[in-house]
This record gives structure tokens, sequence and C-alpha cells, in this order.
């Protein structure tokens, strides 16, 4: 079932941190959650884990809703917080019993399941340090092998690779792939890169409104096609025309007179539209054809 978000919306004061969106995520999926800082992602994620109660809309998690099942659904979630909390003066082995133990993993268990995410989260050399005298980098570790300790059917991670160093985030990178094919995953990052790496799919969100919703696929078939930056002097330029005319073309309006125009490698729209501003009159102020890549897609719809 996965989780269901139905218009859902979190203000604080005067602040709409959310703001009414909505979307699916359906079971074994692993999808990035991407905006800049204040756009509403940790806010998003604290309400579907029932950390904080949303002030409209709801949330279903493996058709449970938060409002009347908020305890089953911490059972069934692993949270790894944006600021990771951790007992500093316990040994990492001790404070992923004790979070077992909060957890209820069984008492027969427990030493087993303990062991197997200090393997899996690569914490074998530092479990009998204590946790104050790790570097910030396992120190995340530590708190995704808290998130790990009662094996949930979903994981939400909130910057899971903050700190890490090159290697370690390759390795976090790989675990988090690893694990998705098992369990629904939903992780934030500022990186696309990252994103790329790992999701099948992206959700964008900017000042607390979902502003894309997209398969990786799709967006690498953006990601390989040129784009073009054409800006007019008075409104009334129709690209219809071009669009039927050329496969795999797209236009998205940035204003009356602005507009973003993908192209396909091997497709040069300038002379049509050139001929076309002269034939109706409508003079071109701007143009500029260059690539899309990831963060330039970030820009764009998180600029305003």
């Amino acid at each position: 079932m996965g989780i269901q978000v139905k218009e859902l919306t979190k203000i604080y004061g005067t602040q709409r941190a959310v703001d009414k969106i909505s979307f699916e995520i359906e079971k074994g999926e692993i999808v990035g959650f991407l905006g800049p800082n204040g756009a509403g992602k940790t806010t998003t994620m604290k309400i579907i884990t029932c950390f904080l109660p949303p002030s409209e809309g709801t949330v279903e998690v493996n058709g449970l809703n938060i409002h009347q099942h908020s305890l089953e659904i911490r059972r069934r979630i692993g949270y790894l917080p944006e600021h990771n909390p951790l007992y500093l003066d316990l040994y990492v082995h001790e404070f992923l019993r004790y979070v077992g133990r909060l957890n209820k993993v069984p008492r027969k268990d427990l030493p087993q399941r303990v062991k197997t995410v200090i393997e899996m989260t690569g914490l074998g050399r530092e479990q009998h340090k204590k946790i104050g005298m790790l570097s910030k980098g396992y120190r995340q570790r530590v708190g995704l092998a808290q998130a790990l300790i009662h094996d949930p059917e979903i994981l939400i991670l909130d910057e899971p690779t903050t700190g890490l160093d090159p290697n370690q985030i390759i390795e976090i990178r790989n675990l988090i792939k690893e694990i998705g094919k098992e369990k629904t995953i939903v992780f934030s990052t500022h990186i696309l890169p990252e994103v790329e790496k790992i999701a099948d799919r992206v959700l964008i969100i900017n000042l607390g409104q979902i502003v894309a919703d997209e398969q990786i696929e799709e967006l690498r078939e953006i990601t390989g096609s040129l784009v073009l930056r054409v800006s007019f002097e008075k409104e009334g330029f129709d690209f219809s025309g071009l669009l039927q005319a050329e496969q795999g073309v797209g236009v998205k309006e940035l204003g009356a007179k602005d507009f973003l125009v993908s192209m396909p490698q091997g497709v040069d729209l300038r002379p049509q539209i050139l001929k076309q501003s002269l034939d109706r009159e409508i003079p071109i102020s701007f143009m500029q054809r260059g690539e899309w890549n990831l963060e330039e897609i970030f820009r764009k719809l998180t600029s305003k």
C-alpha cells in the first residue's frame, strides 16, 4: 500500500510550511524528496512519521491513518531525523540494544539484530566506542542503524548522507539501494545527482507545494536534451505549430513572454522560431541555447 498523502497542510502561526500537498508512494519505491531549506521537506517527514500533527489533511501508511493509528505507524517506520539525536555517553552496541528494546524487538532476536545492523552500516570497528567519540559521519551511521534496528517496512531518512566523506557517501548510497529492494524508502537531500544514483522517483517541494513529481527515467530524458531560453518583447508567440512539427519538443512557460524549450539532440528550433517571430512581428529580445542538467532543473523549479 505504501504512503498516501492527501491535501496535507501544516501552519505555524501565519506561515504555511506545507500547503495542501498530495502524493502517493508505492510499496517498494525509493523516492528522493528534494527542496531548498525551508521548503517543507522536514515538516512533511515529521507528519508522516507521526512526530507532528497536520493542521489539515491526512496521511495513510500501509492503510493506517495517522490520526487513529499513530503508534502502529511508528512501529512500521524507521526514521532518521535531520538532526540525529543520540546518547553520546552510550557505546554503539549498547545504544542499539537500548533502541531495539524500545522498539520491542524480541529479546531472543535482539543480539543477532544488533549484529546485523552493525554490519549493514559499517560500524563493526566502532561498535565498542562511545558515540561521543565518533566522527560526525560515523554518528550518522549509528542514526541509520537505529532506524533499521526493528526491521521496519518503511524508512524515512532526512539528509542521510550529511557529514559523510565521499567514500562513506558511496557506501551509504549502496546500502540504501540494497535496502530498497525490500523496503519503501523516502529520503531527503539537496543533491540531485545523489538522487539520480539512488531513487526511482523524485518529488520536489518549494514554498510548501509540490512543484515536480517525476520518475528518474523521465528526468534522464530531460537532462539528455538541449534547452533553449527565449524571451520576446511582447506577448502572443504561439509554440503549438512547432510542437506538432517536431517530436520530443517541450515548452515550459516562465512568463507571458519568457519560455524554456527542450529539444532532443540533433534538433535546433532557432531558425523556425526566428522566422515565426518575424512573420508575426513579435521581436525576440533574448535567445540562448544550452544543455539541461539536474541542478538546472532544480534551480528553475525552486527559484521563485
